[in-house]
């Protein structure tokens, strides 16, 4: 087994918001970064240039995480140009859309539950044999609030997050004797790219209720997966960890 650091550290949909501050700061703890991304080679790219500029190592490969042949394929990429995955990062999301229940369908709940369910789900089966293999091996779903708040109109995506809960929580108890551990960070509304188009009258409404008064950053979510993804973590699993400000308790 290697040591805390250099480990290789796969975050699934990396090339932009959460998924590359993540990769960041799993690099500035030295691990070596595996960045996935599915739309755009050169935002990627540039997630990779960043790290190695500053004196980490990162690669980038390009697959849709809810199609078990690419990820085949890219789990295949990265052991051969970086080794095993160690620490995986389920990350990638889609569009998110906002319905009343009359417009929800079965194929909406789908969609949420491809990304949520299914990708976590060919990821995990991709990469936990090299990790019983090695005895060791980190899990990190990344999850939302949405599934405690019940947030109206959403309820495609709160379904998924909440069937996320349930797979990490049944995996940890599962994996646990490889001493591989499986959490889940569920953070708040933070702002990303993919928010640019929001009102800031509505972000400013969110925060006024978060009981510390603001919102989150993608760097505060990214240091609580980091935590999680070192030694330091070595006795948590199974656990919910919200990064949310105090917007809500378990």
């Amino acid at each position: 087994m290697n040591s805390s650091q250099n480990r290789v550290a796969l975050v699934s949909g990396a090339s932009r918001g959460l998924g590359a501050a993540i990769a960041r700061q799993l690099a500035r703890d030295g691990h070596r970064l595996a960045i996935n991304y599915f739309g755009s080679a050169a935002a990627a790219g540039q997630v990779a240039q960043e790290i190695r500029r500053d004196g980490g190592e990162a690669r980038i490969f390009a697959a849709d995480v809810r199609d078990e042949s690419q990820i085949d394929r890219m789990l295949r990429d990265i052991q051969t140009n970086m080794g095993p995955v160690e620490i995986l990062v389920v990350n990638a999301t889609g569009p998110q859309p906002m319905l009343p229940l009359e417009e929800t369908t079965w194929q909406t709940c789908l969609d949420q539950l491809e990304f949520f369910v299914k990708s976590p789900l060919l990821l995990a089966k991709a990469t936990v044999p090299s990790m019983k293999n090695r005895r060791w091996g980190r899990i990190i779903n990344i999850g939302s609030e949405v599934f405690e708040r019940g947030i109206p109109r959403f309820a495609s995506y709160v379904a998924a997050k909440g069937a996320q809960v349930g797979l990490t929580r049944s995996w940890a108890m599962e994996l646990a004797a490889w001493n591989i551990t499986v959490n889940l960070v569920a953070p708040g509304w933070i702002p990303t790219d993919r928010h640019m188009d929001v009102p800031q009258s509505e972000k400013d409404q969110y925060a006024a209720a978060v009981p510390m008064k603001r919102m989150g950053s993608a760097e505060e979510l990214a240091n609580v997966v980091a935590f999680l993804a070192s030694d330091a973590a070595s006795y948590v699993t199974g656990q919910k960890i919200s990064v949310n400000g105090g917007n809500t308790l378990q």
